[in-house]
């Protein structure tokens, strides 16, 4: 390779491994995130604003993150607890709608959870509260006949990069995680 094309294949294979998920020890993946439930396109949120019947409904998180109400129009959800939400919505009502709004969020149904690999039905999935990849792979129809039956590749987003680390398969399962079950050797 000549010298001038040496920084070229050096950028390229930066810009590769930039978008590619880190890998790391399962030490760090067992860590579960501190701090409440962030939200992201994919949830759907039970918004009460009390006393306005017309305003409370279900709402989902699209995929720029937002959620679209009457009289306030889009507003940024993804990143966001349930209560900072709470806050953001009553500040918009606050401004010419509602003298004293008064408003409750909470996630009626989290975004899903995915499973690949060696189980019978690999898809998406609804997720349930108190999940582990044990559960995750039963909802997917159990393990094939090849599968790894003792650990699980499991992806998420931490900070806002993508994760992956190998997982015992008692490890819980948070809403939007993928998970992948290798194929063991006999």
């Amino acid at each position: 390779m000549s010298r001038h094309l040496a920084p070229l294949a050096l950028a390229i294979a930066m810009t590769a491994t930039a978008c590619a998920p880190r890998y790391v020890d399962a030490d760090y993946a067992v860590a579960q995130p501190s701090g409440p439930y962030r939200l992201a396109s994919g949830d759907r949120l039970r918004i009460i604003v009390f006393g306005q019947d017309n305003l409370s409904n279900i709402y989902a998180v699209d995929g720029a993150g937002r959620i679209s109400m009457p009289l306030i129009d889009t507003i940024d959800a993804q990143g966001h607890t349930t209560q900072q939400l709470e806050k953001a919505i009553e500040g918009r009502l606050r401004r010419g709608y509602l003298r004293e709004p008064k408003v409750s969020v909470e996630v009626d149904t989290y975004r899903p959870f995915f499973v690949l690999g060696e189980v019978t039905s690999s898809g998406q999935f609804p997720y349930v509260n108190g999940m582990t990849v044990q559960t995750a792979v039963a909802i997917a129809g159990g393990f094939t006949p090849r599968g790894q039956r003792s650990s699980a590749e499991v992806t998420r987003q931490v900070d806002g990069q993508l994760v992956t680390a190998t997982v015992p398969i008692t490890y819980a399962v948070q809403p939007g995680d993928t998970i992948v079950i290798k194929e063991r050797w006999f």
